[in-house]
Order: structure tokens, then sequence, then C-alpha cells
């Protein structure tokens, strides 16, 4: 058998593991920094750019796209090329998506800096940027797919499976929650509005979990842990049913963040029945991976890689049976809007993508520099302080979110809300938050301690550019009478990536459209009127800032909610909410019901010095919004891409929309300086007032 001589591109390795290093440190500091704002607002600094509303997208989107996607293309580049005994399809791909994804992440950041974002959660990110995403992200898949077309062997590992799915379901992600109508290079407004909306965006928004973070993750898990423990993997056919179970069953789950808001029941329904069922194959793949260690648990005892691969796969079942218990109707009317849900992702984030992502670079780095680990003392102070910081961080968190739950809900002997201030839940959580930010310091270091680990190791060796490998040609296939029947998709990536397609689609299909085609499933008010241009102004303001990060404006139909509220949300009252603005946590209170709750002067004080008018309250100051004057020049855009997506603003209403919006402006301005605020119509403020006192005035309570 003639043997074929060709090397391994490790460059392109090299590159996206500094790459997963240098953004981790960098999210994982600015995490640290949101973390303790909370229990510090002075941290805020009182400038928009490092305001919390601001940082915190900035965090999530470092840490998911930047230091997970970049350790799931180390991964990737590293592993493929050695399952499919060939080099990568192209060099010059493979630099294109390097160069391409870190300027991306660049861009992200200064973007969301500025305030510029679509408001939608872990998809922030503007037009001109989500097509560079699209982009570069073919440039993967063609780099991907060309190396499956030119591999010497036949068979693709259950790790390959996972890497094609990821893929094809990242693209349809994408491509369908970021279809949005363009008013300037730097705005835009989504497709979808209200209740449809926040379904694609939370089917997007789980699935980013489930298809970025997750099974990237587990195809990663099936290659280096095997690698690792040098053993095989622990159950082939077990691999099988928990791949297409896992792919088909995730995509229909996203409903479950969405309980007893606005959202159709059967929808609803769908999403927990979905997501209780995803117990099975999460847990398949966690016993899959940690019975691979069968008989070699002396040495997972002195591998400090073992030791990061057992926490992460230990880590990524504990989340994925809390998700499926989230998502339950009962536990999820505690915990949703509560600092229990930040606890349940972050001990996947921190456990199951971090440990894994250290334990793999620790593993391959050395490999690819032709050296040894500099120090396993220091791994092994990595390990503990980690796993220390994760239960500091988390444990508080936990108990954050019973406490919020448990008094949001109290009543007294009487029948009265026994905390009816807001404020009295969030001030009594400011020690949990300071340990919170502890919990995260430790982590940041045990990451610092590996960075120099790292750095030191690769200072003793010299990276093999081009490592040389042999193997036969690809022979042509011979069918054998007894072969199993899942062979056939493991020779055929094509048929694998179209298979897993169909599986991801069904779930996705079945749930938006009848939520899009059925106008009974989203019954209008006819009430609700579009905003007005001052009161769309000053939304857009609100999106900027990053208010949905703390505040939601979702009032589900519990007592507990109406009472402190108002009436619970309808569906019909968002069909002009381009974005929804539903939020997913209450650091502050709902504002869905805020409207002509306070007099205008109270929200100009309130923003210019929170704790000024809520003594305690840990809400950054916006006193530039007091300051910087209103841009009008973009009103006649706004308002012609509004009616482009359905807006029902009557043709010509753009001629006269900034004459409007100056005539409310005054009103606004006249009566704060009757109530002894003296400032003009053309600030910023006063068109976020506007849109405060608009909040939940479409309808009256009955």
């Amino acid at each position: 058998m003639r043997l074929e001589k060709f090397y391994y591109d490790n460059r392109i390795v090299r590159d996206f593991a500094f790459a997963t290093v240098l953004w981790g440190a960098v999210g994982m500091l600015v995490g640290v920094i949101a973390a303790f704002q909370l229990a510090f607002p002075v941290l805020n600094f009182n400038l928009s750019y490092t305001s919390f509303g601001r940082i915190r997208p900035i965090h999530t989107n470092a840490v998911i796209f930047a230091f997970v996607g970049n350790a799931i293309f180390a991964g990737v580049y590293y592993s493929m090329q050695r399952l499919c005994k060939a080099r990568m399809y192209s060099d010059l791909l493979g630099k294109i998506h390097f160069w391409g994804w870190q300027l991306i992440i660049v861009l992200a950041a200064l973007s969301l800096a500025l305030g510029i974002t679509t408001g939608k959660e872990y998809a922030e990110l503007e037009w001109p940027i989500d097509i560079l995403i699209a982009l570069v992200w073919i440039v993967f898949g063609i780099n991907m797919f060309g190396l499956l077309i030119k591999r010497r062997e036949r068979h693709i590992y259950v790790a390959i499976w996972f890497y094609i799915a990821s893929w094809v379901t990242v693209t349809v992600l994408h491509v369908v929650n970021s279809i949005e109508i363009p008013v300037t290079l730097f705005k835009s407004y989504s497709l979808y509005a209200g209740v449809q909306d926040a379904l694609v965006q939370w089917w997007y928004g789980h699935n980013a979990v489930a298809f970025f973070l997750t099974t990237p993750y587990l195809g990663l898990m099936y290659y280096f842990l095997v690698k690792a423990a040098d053993r095989p993997v622990f159950s082939y056919r077990l691999s099988i049913v928990h791949f297409w179970s896992l792919i088909f069953l995730y995509i229909w789950a996203g409903p479950h963040h969405l309980l007893y808001t606005a959202l159709p029941n059967w929808a609803q329904s769908l999403g927990v029945v979905f997501s209780v069922m995803l117990i099975a194959p999460s847990w398949g793949g966690m016993v899959n991976g940690l019975l691979t260690l069968r008989g070699a648990w002396d040495k997972v005892r002195d591998d400090i890689v073992l030791k990061f691969f057992v926490v992460a796969v230990s880590a990524y079942g504990m989340a994925t049976f809390e998700g499926p218990m989230l998502s339950l109707k009962s536990v999820n009317a505690i915990s949703h809007f509560t600092d229990w849900t930040v606890a349940h992702v972050h001990v996947g984030a921190l456990g199951w993508n971090g440990f894994l992502t250290f334990g793999m670079l620790y593993w391959m780095l050395p490999r690819i520099f032709k050296t040894s680990l500099y120090s396993q003392r220091l791994a092994n102070f990595h390990f503990w302080i980690a796993t220390l910081g994760i239960l500091i961080y988390a444990i508080p968190m936990y108990w954050a979110g019973w406490t919020q739950a448990m008094m949001w809900k109290e009543f007294t002997s009487a029948g009265m809300l026994k905390y009816p201030n807001f404020l009295e839940t969030v001030t009594v959580l400011k020690p949990l938050y300071a340990l919170r930010g502890i919990g995260g310091t430790l982590y940041l270091i045990g990451f610092t301690v590996m960075i120099y680990n790292l750095f030191k190791t690769v200072k003793s060796g010299t990276l093999v550019q081009d490592e040389a490998a042999e193997a036969p040609a690809l022979e042509p296939f011979v069918r054998h009478e007894k072969e199993f029947w899942h062979r056939v998709f493991e020779r055929r990536p094509l048929q694998m990536l179209l298979f897993s397609l169909v599986a991801i689609l069904i779930g996705g299909i079945v749930e938006m459209v009848p939520t899009f085609l059925v106008k009974t499933n989203i019954p209008t008010i006819s009430s609700v009127k579009p905003y007005t241009p001052l009161e769309l102004q000053g939304r857009d303001i609100y999106i900027r800032e990053g208010c949905y990060t703390c505040h939601s404006q979702m009032i589900r139909p519990f007592r507990s909610e109406t009472e402190r509220y108002g009436e619970y949300s309808k569906a019909g009252e968002f069909v002009y909410d381009h974005p929804f603005q539903w939020g997913s946590k209450r650091t502050g209170p709902d504002l869905h019901r805020i409207g002509g709750k306070y007099p205008n002067a109270w929200h100009y004080n309130h923003m210019d010095d929170p704790s000024s008018m809520s003594p305690g309250s840990i809400m950054p100051r916006y006193s530039w919004l007091l300051d910087q004057p209103l841009d009008t020049s973009n009103t006649v855009a706004k308002i012609n891409a509004m009616r482009t997506i359905g807006v029902p603003y009557e043709n010509g209403y753009e001629l006269i929309a900034n004459k409007e919006l100056q005539a409310q402006a005054n009103l606004i301005a006249t009566d704060l300086k009757a109530n002894g605020v003296n400032t003009s119509s053309d600030k910023e403020i006063i068109a976020l007032i506007a849109y405060l006192q608009r909040l939940g005035t479409d309808i009256k309570a009955h």
C-alpha cells in the first residue's frame, strides 16, 4: 500500500489558539467589571462607553463569539486535519477566516461601546457586521467541506458529525434572525415585530447556546478527551443516538425562554415538552464522555488535562439537567427574570466551555510546539482556583435568584405585597453581587496563570508550522454485506449536511410558520397605534443604552406582577415593536406600564442621578442624555423603514414627522420647566421621556 506524504497546517491552529487566549482575557475582564458594577454603581464612571448597558453585551459577545468561537476554530482545524488525514482545503481560506473573524470581533467591541446595537440579545451586531459574519462563516464552511472531500480517511468520525451540524445550523440561525431593514449604515430595524420577533430571537438565542456553545464542543470532547485518555470512545452506537436526537430536539426548545409571556400557549408547551426530552440525549453525551475514562481514573488523578475535561463534562451534565428543569412552567414561574438563570448559564459557560477549552489548550499547544507544558503545578493551581471561582460565582447567584423570586411574590396576611418597592429586592442582593464579582476575579486569576504557563511553554518550543504525516490514499469503496446502516452517512459528508439540515428545520418550521401566518395567534388591538416620531427616537435611545439588559417589558399573568406593575401584557400591544423589548433579566423593575406612573420631571432627575429619586439604586447615571442633542436627521429614514416592514404610517407622513416631533418635544420641555427643570426641547432625554411615558398606555386596565 503506497503511502502519500502531506503536511498538517499548524499555523492556523496556533493563530486561533492565541486569539482564544487574548479574547478570553478581554471578555472575562469586562465580565468582572460588569459584575462589580452591580454591587458598586460608581464603577460605571458616569460614561456612556463604560455603562453597564453597553459593556454587558460586549462581555457576552466577547466570551461567546471571540473566546469560544476562536477555541472552536482552533480545535476544529487541529482535529479535522488529523481525523481526515489531510491538510486543510486552502491555507488562503484559513487566513481569510482567521483575520475576518478577528475583524468582526474588533468591530463588534467598538460598535457596542458606541451604542450601535440592534437590541437583540446575543445578536446585537448591526447589519454590515451581520453580512461580514455570514461571509466569513461561509469561508469556514468551504474550507471544512473542501477538506472532507479531499480526505484520506473514508470514515467520518463522530466529532466531525457535530462540526457539520453546528456549521449548517448556525448558518440558518444567523440568516433568519438577522433579516432586518437598514435605516442608515449604523441602524436597522428587525423585520419581525413583537411576539414574532421574540419567537425568532429565542429560537436563535437558545440554539446559539445549542449549536455554538454545545454541539461543536461535543465534537471537541469526542476528539480531545479520547486522545488525552488514549482510549476509544465508550459507545459508538450511543454517539449515534446522542447526535441525531440532540440536533433534532434542541431546535424546538427556544420557546421555553418565553413561558407565561404573550407568546401563544401552544408554542410555549412545545418548548417545554422538547426541553424535557433533551435530558436524554444530553446525558447520553455526558455518559459517553465520562465512561470513556473507565479504567483510567488513576490517570485522571495525575493528568491535568483530564481533570479539566472531567469537570467540563460534569458541568455539561449539570447544566443540561438544570435547563430542562427550568423549562417546566412551575419552576420557570420562580426562576425567570432572576439571577437563578445567570447562575445556570455560567455553570455551563465557565465549567463546560471554559474548562474544556483550558484542557484543549494545555493538550494541544505543547504538541504543535514540540515541547512539554512548562509547569504542571501552575496548571493545577489554575484548575483549583478556577473551580473555586465557579463555586463562589454560582452559589451567590442561586441564592440571589431564590431571594428575588420569593420577595417578588410574597404577600402579607392582609393580601398586600410585602415588598411593593422593587428596590427592596435589589439592595438586599448587593453583597451577593459582590461575591459574584469575587468569584469571577478568581476565575480570571486562574486564566491569567494559564496565559503565563502557555507563554512559557510556547517560548520553550518551536512551532512545527507544517507537520509531516503519511497516510494511504482514499481507496474505492467496497460495500460489506453486514455493514451498519449509519456507515452510509459516515462516508458521505454532503448527505450528513443535508440530513442535519432537515433535522433542524422541522422544529423551526412547525413553531414559526403558524405564528407568522395564522392571524388569530396574534390578535390585534384597535387602540394600539404606532409610535410618534419622538417616541420612536426615544425608543432607539433606550435600545442604544442597553436598558433591556436590566429591565423587562413583559408583565406575566401572576397576581404578584399585576399587583406590582398593572394589567398583564397582551400580544397585540407589541405589533409595532421592531425589535421586541421583553428582556430576560430584571435587575430593575418591569417597565411595560411605566407610562404615566411618574411625572416627566421624575424621569429627568432619575436619568441624571437614579439615587436621587430611588435611594440605594444600583442603576448607572445617564447624565450625557441631558446634554446630547437629539439627531433628527434620520427621522424620515426611520419612518420610511418602519412603513416598509408594515407599520401603518400614512404616505407622506415622513415629510411632517420632524414637525410633529418638535411639537411633542416642546410640550415635554414646557412641562419640565413648569416643574423646576430648565432644559431645551432638542435633548435626547426629551425623546427618552416621551418613549417611557408611552409604554403601556395603549390599553386601559380592566
